[in-house]
């Protein structure tokens, strides 16, 4: 079945492109041939790249993959120079895809939409390549100011000893009947001149006398063997060929009459067929109904089996989303105990590792060590204070002393009053 669906689908597209699109490639390579001689391609680059010559269909026929890559793409880039931008010409050993890029995109900045891929043009021919050398050729030729001369027709020498003898044996309807017409004329003058007047009875005396009588004149003296050598003289001459006018009208009527036949006869044939035809589609779809009836009856019952298990099935999935979204939820709070879990272990982890750690007792030991040298030098210098307030309590008291055992004068003495 899917072969003949792809016959068919051959053939609408032989349909639809018509059957001499696949030789659209060779004309278009005649075509660039003829473009690239213009431009004189066999001096400046067969000869300049040591290439050989390209015949009328070497595009357009896969031979060799690899030498037509490389003579297409050194010819592209040949091409877009010609056309007045610069591109160096690729070497044997390049990457294809970037050379095939690099045409590509100065065939867009010339203007040219290109809707085919890249990886087209990496067979070195067919019409993707073909139609790329094409486009670069017109705008080589368009920068190189080439321009199409009207054709020169040469003319034509009727007149003259050098003109062509033109041939008496085919002639024209329009020259048949001017022929037709002097011979007509010829005629009538001739029977005018044979009408006898009154003038004219006079002239038979002397037609009976100088001259032979008509009916002289009428005998022939002419041999059946010279007729014969006359005849086959002037036979060729003889031969009338009238050649078919478009505008003349004769002839358009009998080509109706010729296709108002071929078209009746074409039409009862066409009639037959198309009755038979009729028939066989008709019966042809009378056992399709009969075969669709029979099936409907006997899959009646499998197809309401098959509505009920699809209620089944749908029931099942509500069934199976309600599971999903209670797993989702039980999956949360999973996770959240997973982590208060988590916690409450690194917790007690802390504890007992604290508990059965020595270390922070080891530094009350020091702590305590400290305080206590800490407190023996205050009780130093507490005990030098001391000795120090005591020295001092004791220079007062010796100056109490001496003070109070000084000498006192009395203020009469001193002749103060």
């Amino acid at each position: 079945m899917s072969g003949r669906r792809g016959l068919v689908e051959d053939e609408a597209e032989e349909v639809d492109g018509g059957p001499g699109l696949a030789y659209m490639p060779f004309v278009v390579m005649d075509d660039l041939l003829d473009k690239l001689k213009l431009l004189n391609y066999d001096k400046e680059f067969i000869i300049e790249h040591k290439m050989k010559p390209l015949n009328r269909h070497y595009f357009a026929i896969p031979t060799n993959p690899g030498e037509q890559f490389y003579l297409f793409t050194s010819l592209a880039a040949w091409l877009i120079c010609k056309a007045g931008r610069q591109m160096e010409p690729p070497q044997e050993y390049d990457d294809p895809n970037s050379t095939v890029s690099s045409i590509l995109d100065h065939l867009r900045q010339l203007g040219v939409t290109v809707d085919f891929p890249p990886s087209k043009l990496k067979a070195g021919c067919g019409e993707h390549a073909i139609f790329v050398l094409d486009r670069l050729a017109d705008f080589a030729l368009k920068n190189s100011n080439f321009v199409w001369k009207k054709p020169t027709y040469p003319v034509e020498d009727t007149g003259g000893d050098g003109g062509e003898v033109e041939d008496e044996s085919e002639l024209t309807l329009d020259k048949v009947e001017e022929e037709m017409m002097a011979e007509y004329e010829e005629q009538e003058e001739e029977e005018e001149e044979n009408i006898l007047h009154m003038n004219d009875l006079k002239d038979l005396n002397k037609q009976k006398e100088g001259e032979a009588w008509p009916e002289e004149i009428l005998h022939s003296t002419t041999t059946q063997e010279e007729w014969k050598l006359e005849l086959e003289r002037v036979l060729p001459q003889l031969k009338v060929t009238i050649r078919s006018d478009t505008r003349d009208w004769r002839s358009h009527i009998e080509q109706m009459h010729e296709h108002r036949e071929k078209i009746n006869e074409t039409l009862t044939f066409t009639d037959k067929q198309l009755d038979s035809l009729h028939s066989e589609i008709t019966r042809s779809l009378e056992k399709i109904g009969s075969r669709e009836k029979y099936l409907n009856s006997q899959l009646e019952p499998l197809l309401l089996e098959y509505r009920n298990l699809q209620n089944v099935a749908a029931e099942s999935r509500e069934q199976y989303r309600q599971a999903s979204g209670k797993l989702v939820e039980k999956s949360h709070e999973l996770a959240q105990i997973s982590d208060e879990l988590d916690r409450v272990k690194h917790e007690m982890e802390e504890r007992g590792s604290s508990m059965t750690d020595g270390t922070p007792l080891v530094n009350v030991r020091k702590a305590l060590t400290r305080v206590r040298q800490e407190i023996t030098a205050m009780d130093v210098r507490i005990g030098v204070v001391e000795q120090k307030l005591l020295q001092a309590k004791l220079k007062d008291k010796s100056n109490l002393q001496r003070d109070m055992n000084a000498p006192v004068y009395n203020n009469m003495d001193m002749g103060l009053f």
